[in-house]
């Protein structure tokens, strides 16, 4: 396997894109700066450690298969991990005990329901909430452990966000919007290399109201990916567009993972959009219930629903 602290080596990798050479050392450079993490869950008595954590020479024991031969490292290990919250006097447990392995560089669909943990799952990837037991390794750094400092640093250099809506300033035209990610990234690109890339070099100095849907969530995979980061994840990118229209976003979805090697996870219900991802995993009820690598992708100009 190779060195859990870099998560990019720059090797090639048959089937799922280019590798990451953009990212190699990324993590190493600035592992110094992490400060020591605290134990985020309120009342816990498991000690602080150093955001880091321990060299991971071992096999973890009931990891999952991987998909492949030539399958490149994991970049997050989801071990026994479950979410609870308390409403009102019912608890309700949106995640039970989900053990899960995602791997550098692909592109994942995870499919179920409303209701069967997806979501809570991808916004416990992405740092925005905090498991009630188990664990998330990215890399060799266990998120469950860090302060805010520590996840706020994560969120900002290593994921990029593409939800349902578009969360896009009305106020703020394509360019500027996109400008609000790439001021504070480390080694952004330029906001016109980011628009250019979802195809929509012409629409720069465009407001909100004056794109189409498609167009907007387009503005809003820019800005999430012009920072660069490591990881995708997309909450339901086609939930509020129409099939054609979706079918030109996931296209963009695609072609990031393919060209700058992001590794990616797509949360959904349709089915369909399944056909295009290197693997799907299955929920229901909180838990995963399969895990199905697809033995041809289709592209997104192939599917319709």
């Amino acid at each position: 396997m190779a060195n859990a602290n870099r998560l990019g080596s720059g090797d090639s990798r048959s089937g799922w894109g280019k590798a990451m050479n953009r990212a190699a050392g990324e993590f190493d450079e600035k592992q110094d700066a992490v400060p020591v993490a605290q134990n985020r869950r309120a009342g816990s008595s498991t000690p602080a450690r150093q955001a880091g954590g321990p060299a991971r020479g071992r096999v973890a024991r009931n990891r999952p298969a991987l998909p492949s031969a030539e399958a490149p490292p994991p970049i997050f290990e989801i071990r026994g991990l479950s979410k609870t919250y308390q409403m009102g006097e019912v608890q309700v447990e949106a995640l039970r005990g989900v053990d899960l392995d995602l791997f550098e560089g692909e592109l994942v669909v995870l499919l179920g329901p409303s209701g069967s943990g997806k979501s809570t799952l991808l916004n416990i990837l992405g740092g925005l909430d905090a498991p009630s037991r188990g664990s998330v390794r990215y890399g060799d750094h266990d998120l469950s452990v860090f302060d805010d400092a520590a996840m706020t640093r994560y969120r900002r250099e290593h994921v990029g966000f593409v939800f349902q809506f578009y969360n896009l300033i009305p106020s703020l035209t394509a360019r500027e919007n996109v400008a609000l990610v790439t001021e504070i990234a480390a080694a952004p690109m330029a906001p016109e290399e980011a628009l250019a890339m979802v195809g929509l070099g012409g629409r720069l100095d465009h407001f909100p109201t004056q794109l189409s849907g498609g167009e907007q969530q387009r503005v809003a995979i820019a800005r999430a990916v012009s920072k660069r980061p490591q990881v995708l994840l997309c909450d339901e990118p086609t939930g509020a567009l129409d099939a054609p229209t979706g079918v030109l976003v996931l296209d963009v979805i695609a072609r990031v993972n393919r060209e700058l090697g992001t590794t990616t996870a797509v949360i959904t219900h349709n089915s369909v959009i399944a056909e295009m991802a290197d693997r799907v995993v299955h929920f229901g009820d909180g838990r995963v219930v399969s895990v199905a690598t697809n033995a041809e992708k289709k592209s997104p100009a192939e599917l319709s629903w």
